[in-house]
């Protein structure tokens, strides 16, 4: 809703009538001498063309919807838009993502596992407000991308900056899953819980994924394990990040179905397998309904100042104003 801070600065545009009448009675009327010019036959001066004659009628236009705009921004106009606060915790979720090398096999549609998960993961971000994601990087080693937060844009920015096989070759599922619990188990929020999206077997890091998920239980953290991908032999693509070469050929795919449910029913979640987009978004969905609580919240009006592009547009009228007159029309300004 728009709106004005100073509507008493309009009372100048009410003044200009009672100036225009003041003038005419002769009561402000400025100083001036006539001066006749006329050519050799008597002909008083005029404009020869009628683009001429346009022109100062544009200009002048100009410098009246430049005068509006000044004090349009005089009165300081804001935009006011209800923002919704909440007052009450949301969930804490983290997502433990793989980007090992076998992310990057193209059995998700037409796009890797990992470009499939992080489609995934952002429609669900964009559609919970209330809630605080995080995001826990895992590969050959693991590392806190996101802590917990609820600010989406940051949380999107570093999403999208994941890339296979920035941390090696390797899947260090218990690593990935203690780095998540750590983040989580001081939180005081209703509910904590972590989703791993991977793609294979356990075969790196000094921790054990089982001791992790037990460590997740302990703590009051649920852990859903979505096994992303189809087994068999798969097409894969990605760019080395230590040489900067694409890499391209297939691989065989295939993960631990038992180890992968053993975690999920240690701390109390599920195990999911995603072999199509449409099944890995319906899965996410499915979890972040059963984790989100209800809050309770209050909308406030959130008020953004426009008085900058009023005064921007007033200075584009004036200069153009001056441009028509100086340099088109030869007027002495």
């Amino acid at each position: 809703m728009l709106r004005f801070e100073n509507p008493f600065a309009f009372l100048i545009i009410a003044a200009v009538p009672v100036f225009l009448i003041l003038r005419k009675m002769g009561i402000l009327r400025k100083i001036e001498f006539p001066l006749t010019l006329s050519d050799w036959n008597g002909y008083s001066f005029s404009w020869k063309y009628s683009t001429a004659g346009i022109i100062s009628f544009m200009s002048r236009i100009l410098m009246i919807i430049g005068f509006l705009l000044c004090v349009t921004a005089y009165a300081r106009p804001v935009i006011s838009k209800p923002e919704k606060i909440y007052t009450s915790r949301g969930s804490d979720i983290v997502f433990v993502v793989d980007v090992s090398p076998s992310m990057g096999a193209l059995d998700i549609g037409n796009s890797t596992r990992l470009e499939a998960s992080r489609q995934t993961i952002t429609s669900i971000v964009t559609s919970l407000t209330g809630t605080s994601f995080g995001i826990v990087a895992m590969a050959s080693d693991a590392v806190l991308v996101v802590p917990p937060t609820v600010d989406t844009d940051f949380f999107l920015n570093r999403l999208n900056a994941l890339t296979v096989g920035e941390l090696g070759d390797g899947t260090a599922i218990g690593t990935g899953l203690a780095m998540a619990v750590y983040h989580l188990m001081d939180s005081n929020a209703p509910k904590k819980s972590i989703i791993l999206l991977t793609d294979g077997e356990n075969n790196s890091g000094a921790i054990h994924p089982l001791t992790a998920a037990k460590l997740a239980a302990e703590n009051g953290i649920t852990l859903y394990t979505v096994a992303v991908g189809t087994q068999g032999t798969v097409p894969v693509e990605y760019t080395d990040q230590a040489t900067g070469k694409l890499i391209s050929g297939y691989m065989e795919s295939a993960f631990d179905d038992t180890m992968l449910r053993s975690l999920a029913s240690a701390a109390g979640g599920m195990c999911y397998s995603a072999e199509s987009y449409r099944t890995l978004s319906e899965t996410l969905v499915s979890v972040s309904e059963q984790e989100t609580v209800v809050q309770s919240y209050k909308y406030e009006n959130k008020s953004e100042p426009l008085h900058f592009y009023f005064f921007i547009s007033a200075a584009a009228c004036f200069i153009l104003t001056w441009c028509l007159k100086r340099l088109y029309l030869k007027e002495i300004l």
